[in-house]
């Protein structure tokens, strides 16, 4: 095709992944970012947990998911073929039960994503020590998904930049204003939980969530193989390992745009997950962190067209770097004129018509 201009905002994972396969696809492309790569893409976990996570009631949230996951291997490759970035931190989830009642919800889990042909394991108490010795004895079942990997979220963004570079990218390091005065022949809003400012129709909020970074210390308990998921009293958390260490998430406030990590915050993370693996008392924390994740009432982002001219990508909420690939190839497929069907369900259009979900999962994982 001729080339044709692009205006990408917004400069997480979501606009520089987009913004990267559409210069490479032929586009000239300007990215608009006051602050490239530090929002809440930089503060992620970087599980790819569409399976784990997934609850009776939510087929639509299971099959977008699930969707993107497919698409996650050949999506790494392509960036890994690009920039020499390694992505992948762990091959497997496995999320774990205290007492009898999130057992039950395990295999819940397991029977209901298993009806749309989805593998899970679940396992006792014996099995669950087999995988990860060093979680807590308290712990009495999981449910393992060998098909849920995790990426390091810094490393993609590092991708991505790279990416970006070599495909010719402009980027812009600042803030758009106005949709209207970016003379593109397309633009793409990728702003996150920012995109209602500029499009004050879109139903994204900002969701505050704090993370945890916890670096390994010689002789402390190693870090787990695998993706560790928990609910404790009542809370969900979450262990994802990387080269030196831990990432340990997250809380979810309804905050508005406050990103300052709280006492609170960070004495819940610490307990929950040392009740999970007890050896964490030896490590340093390292980090602490909060950002602000789109959310949308029924917790499918907002991906396609809206005007002629301008296409949306937001409202990821905690899957932002799970649903990474198939919001590229869906906006790519808007670009050209061919939408992708995978994608359907998250019509930015949807909420004219359809009345709202509640904004909070009902899924023992928490919200997403």
């Amino acid at each position: 095709m001729a080339v044709t201009t692009l205006g990408v905002v917004g400069g997480g994972a979501i606009g520089q992944a987009v913004a990267w396969r559409a210069a490479e696809a032929g586009w000239s492309v300007t990215l608009f970012d006051p602050a490239i790569g530090s929002g809440a893409s930089w503060v992620a976990g970087g599980m790819l947990a569409p399976l784990s996570e997934g609850w009776p009631g939510e087929e639509r949230v299971l099959e977008f998911g699930a969707a993107s996951l497919a698409r996650w291997p050949d999506f790494a490759a392509r960036l890994r073929t690009a920039t020499g970035v390694e992505v992948f931190v762990a091959d497997e989830t496995l999320t774990v039960a205290l007492d009898a009642a999130d057992a039950a919800d395990l295999r819940t889990i397991a029977d209901w994503v298993g009806g749309y042909g989805h593998d899970l394991r679940v396992l006792d108490r014996a099995g669950v020590r087999a995988l990860e010795p060093a979680l807590a004895r308290t712990v009495r079942a999981g449910l393992l998904a060998t098909g849920e990997p995790a990426i390091d979220n810094r490393r993609l963004l590092e991708g991505l930049r790279k990416a970006c570079a070599a495909a010719g990218v402009q980027v812009r390091a600042e803030a758009v204003e106005d949709l209207d005065q970016l003379e593109f022949d397309q633009i793409v809003l990728a702003a996150g939980a920012a995109s209602a400012r500029l499009l004050p129709d879109l139903p994204v909020r900002p969701v505050k969530g704090e993370i945890l970074r916890l670096r390994h210390r010689p002789g402390a308990t190693p870090v787990p193989r695998r993706v560790i998921r928990a609910r404790v009293h009542g809370r969900p958390v979450y262990l994802v390992p990387r080269g030196d260490g831990i990432v340990v998430g997250a809380t979810q406030y309804e905050a508005g745009f406050d990103t300052t990590v709280t006492v609170g915050g960070v004495r819940d993370l610490i307990a929950d997950a040392e009740a999970i693996l007890p050896g964490i008392a030896e490590y340093e924390l390292s980090e602490a962190i909060a950002g602000s994740r789109p959310g949308t009432p029924d917790n499918l982002p907002l991906l396609g067209r809206r005007t002629d001219r301008i296409v949306v990508a937001t409202g990821h909420g905690r899957n932002g770097m799970l649903t990474t690939p198939l919001t590229v190839d869906a906006v790519l497929g808007e670009l050209a004129g061919s939408p992708l069907p995978e994608a359907r369900s998250a019509d930015p259009q949807r909420f004219t018509t359809t009345p709202s979900a509640s904004p909070l999962s009902s899924a023992p994982g928490g919200t997403r």
